[in-house]
């Protein structure tokens, strides 16, 4: 006779814990082919199926479980499927149902508050991740995802407890150690520069010493010795690059194909396009896009819908290849002939999760839409596109120093000086593009202008876009909304130069990068 469904579920949940996700579906298999109607065997059957990387069939499994019992823990997990998938839309929806019965055990509630987190909303993800701490507290990981939030809504003070909390667990969390040291400027009688150092000459892991090396040399930095820093810095990068397959050729066929593919997109019909008016935020990173989305949300009528992949993923989707990028040389031909006019649909459908809707305007400060303001045009001819300029040494400088997520291709140029150069030089020569072939139509706006005179700037800015003066845009500093970027720190005080021609500190370092750009015909001083 068969064991009970209690004791059946409680096996197979078991051997998922075990990481046996293959004997784990196929006893969930067996269980939902005996028995169509048992809500819990889809649902292990969909857990087991995304554990294998059938993220696809896991969803139609779980959507079954949901349609038979609509549990929290069910909707939950379906909510972090559709992330994956990036149906953001789906995923709110799912969110919202398990908010109706919030699954009881930790992993639950950590999966919807990593769900909140993706969506871009910090502080719904709160309490999920405070529960998961309440119901597991030795596991670290949930306490760093808490910690991460409360940093992400400005709450530095607590953050830096719960990190500190997490360390007495594991001392050695490269993880840890790198966002605590982003939290505040370090000063000379409080700060981690011994700990650091310590657990940085313990640590093996390449991962580990690439997080560590970073925080060590943010923390070194921050107490005024930026020649040390800088070794560091150089130092983990320069191990990091080694392992990297990375390729500059492969970003100039990006740059290649986007400048070739602009005349077909110029001269093709739009036939009904949205009259929707986004606010696109583009340029190289750590140039001041953060502080100028923090700038227009402080305005009445706008608000920050943060970095999306909305506009990638609608020209992916519209191009119809099956790379398994979103930004590539075929996808961008590709999308050359596709209907502009969906593609400016599509990507408000894709944005309208990431968006409250309280305020006529949004903004979407994702950097790398700068290979898509053509599309932008066209596609939204009501969109106003705003791209940071900041002087070019500071911003190799900046990327240099700045670690992106690692995981991702897309930044792998960021650890080489010369490799940032190669990309800034690419970058400066597809905005000449822009500026002569739509002109007037992006502003390209100086980050040490701003600083420089932040009200006349900001009264720029805002006649692009079409608003009208808010003194409020001059206090960005005191905007409340969450920050999820490496930012997060400095858009929360006013405007300050620290960060103006920070490169000649590192100017002999930066000699050969110098050298590249003055060849290419870029003024630099």
């Amino acid at each position: 006779m068969d064991r009970p469904i209690p004791a059946r579920a409680a096996a197979i949940r078991a051997t998922l814990a075990r990481g046996d996700a293959d004997d784990a579906f196929a006893s969930a298999t067996r269980w939902r082919t005996e028995a169509p109607d048992a809500a819990e065997a889809h649902f292990l059957a969909g857990v087991a199926s995304a554990m294998l990387g059938k993220v696809t069939a896991a969803i139609g499994l779980i959507e079954t479980a949901v349609e038979r019992d609509g549990r929290g823990e069910y909707h939950a997990q379906l909510a972090r499927l559709y992330t994956l998938v990036r149906r953001d839309a789906d995923a709110a929806r799912a969110l919202a149902a398990a908010e109706a019965s919030p699954p009881a055990d930790a992993l639950g509630r950590d999966t919807m508050g990593c769900v909140y987190a993706r969506l871009g909303d910090h502080a719904a993800a709160l309490p999920h991740f405070a529960e998961a701490i309440r119901l597991a507290p030795a596991n670290t990981a949930f306490r760093y995802n808490h910690a991460a939030a409360l940093s992400f809504v400005g709450r530095q003070e607590e953050a830096e407890q719960a990190i500190e909390a997490l360390l007495a667990l594991t001392p050695a969390d490269a993880r840890a150690h790198h966002l605590l040291a982003g939290l505040r400027r370090q000063t000379p009688d409080r700060n981690h520069v011994d700990r650091l150092t310590k657990t940085r000459r313990a640590a093996r892991a390449p991962r580990d010493r690439l997080l560590l090396g970073y925080a060590l040399a943010k923390e070194i930095d921050d107490l005024a010795d930026p020649h040390a820093a800088f070794a560091i810095l150089t130092g983990a990068n320069a191990e990091h690059r080694a392992t990297l397959p990375y390729r500059f050729a492969d970003d100039a066929a990006i740059f290649d194909a986007v400048t070739a593919a602009w005349p077909k997109i110029s001269k093709s019909p739009v036939v009904d396009p949205s009259p929707a008016s986004p606010i696109f935020i583009v340029g190289m990173p750590r140039t001041g896009t953060t502080l100028v989305d923090r700038i227009l949300s402080s305005h009445p009528a706008v608000e920050s819908a943060g970095e999306l992949q909305a506009m990638p993923l609608a020209v992916k989707a519209a191009a119809g290849t099956r790379s398994r990028t979103v930004l590539d040389v075929d996808t961008i031909h590709a999308a050359a002939g596709a209907d502009l006019a969906a593609i400016g649909r599509d990507y408000l459908a894709r944005a309208a999760s990431h968006v409250a809707g309280a305020r006529p305007r949004f903004v979407d400060k994702f950097p790398g839409n700068v290979f898509y303001v053509g599309l932008i045009a066209r596609a939204l001819p009501n969109a106003t596109i705003i791209c940071l300029r900041r002087n070019p040494m500071d911003t190799i400088l900046a990327n240099f120093r700045n670690l992106f997520a690692i995981g991702s291709r897309y930044y792998d140029y960021s650890y080489d000086l010369l490799d940032i150069a190669a990309y800034y030089e690419r970058f400066d020569r597809l905005m000449a593009l822009w500026r002569t072939a739509l002109p007037g139509r992006v502003l390209e706006l100086g980050y040490e202008s701003l600083v420089a005179d932040q009200q006349c700037e900001t009264a720029r800015l805002l006649d692009h876009c079409g608003l009208d003066w808010s003194d409020a845009c001059l206090d960005f500093h005191a905007n409340a909304a969450p920050v999820s970027t490496p930012s997060a720190a400095q858009v929360r005080r006013p405007l300050y130069r620290d960060a103006v021609d920070r490169w000649r500190r590192h100017a002999d370092a930066l000699a050969p990068a110098r050298a590249f750009l003055i060849s290419r015909g870029i003024a630099v001083d």
